[in-house]
């Protein structure tokens, strides 16, 4: 029987509060700088508590993106890129991997083996070292500055296709046979039965690929021109165009909590699958 201690650890507290306030100072002093005029950012002269213009900047963030300095797309515009961009990657991605991990461990044909080895070697060519050919394919089937021109490209994944064939490998030949013995085909078997106890991979998985396409920044870059197609990291770095002391610090600070508020609101509304997607014993 475990023995139950009367006070708690509070050195393990002690370390875990330390820890969240040393990452959660930065995002909290973005949030505080969007509320104070440029100047006195620009000066050093911020203080630690809210100021009283973070209605308007926000405002003028989300409707305008346009400040003394800077000349930005709007944030409602550049953050609509951007989630479109993230859930067409995430999607892609979910559902080309689940169906090439399905044909893998489910299906027997001819170098099944090798053409998943193929697949899995593709981890060592990410779009950075492929990015020249891949753009030139982009731009000569006329996608550039298009959505399907921001996602398509990124939309293969072979990590994800290698944590569903784990998981397949995990269901028991019984289950299969009995749903053979019920008449069911492999569409239907996918669907009834190994959709469903895929349900927590999928929001692991979705989470962190959503992540990873709204965070995206070299890909967007190369392949958009217009001010209507950027995404809202590209936005950002592009406020970043002035000196430090004359940039529109109070406009990119307000830039970039806006740009943190999908990322965190994904986590938050699938935190109980995602977490149970990482743990689950089958794994």
């Amino acid at each position: 029987m475990a023995e139950r201690k009367p006070f708690p650890n509070w050195s393990a507290h002690f370390i875990l509060v330390a820890g969240v306030a040393i990452f959660a100072f930065p995002i909290y002093m973005a949030l505080v700088g969007s509320t104070w005029d440029a100047s006195t950012i620009g000066r050093g002269q911020m203080p630690l508590y809210p100021g009283p213009l973070g209605i308007d900047t926000y405002l003028q963030a989300w409707f305008s993106g346009q400040g003394t300095r800077a000349r930005g797309a709007p944030v409602q515009v550049m953050m609509f890129n951007s989630f479109v961009m993230a859930l067409f990657i995430t999607i892609g991605k979910i559902a080309i991997s689940i169906i090439s991990a399905y044909a893998v461990v489910f299906f027997s044909f001819p170098l099944r083996m090798f053409f998943f080895w193929m697949i899995f070697i593709t981890l060592m060519l990410p779009v950075e070292v492929r990015i020249v050919p891949t753009f030139a394919v982009v731009s000569d089937l006329g996608m550039i500055d298009s959505y399907a021109g921001l996602a398509i490209p990124l939309i293969a994944s072979a990590t994800a296709t290698l944590l569903f064939r784990q998981f397949f490998l995990t269901i028991p030949d019984e289950l299969v046979e009995a749903s053979k013995i019920d008449g069911a085909g492999p569409l239907r078997f996918f669907w009834d039965t190994v959709l469903p106890l895929s349900r927590t991979n999928i929001a692991a998985l979705f989470v962190i690929l959503f992540i990873y396409g709204w965070n995206q920044y070299l890909w967007p870059l190369l392949v958009t021109n217009s001010p209507g197609m950027e995404t809202i990291v590209i936005g950002i770095t592009k406020l970043l165009t002035a000196a430090d002391a004359q940039a529109d610090w109070n406009l990119i600070m307000a830039t970039t909590v806006l740009a943190m508020l999908p990322p965190v609101a994904v986590i938050i509304f699938m935190q109980r699958w995602f977490v149970r997607g990482l743990v689950e014993t089958e794994k």
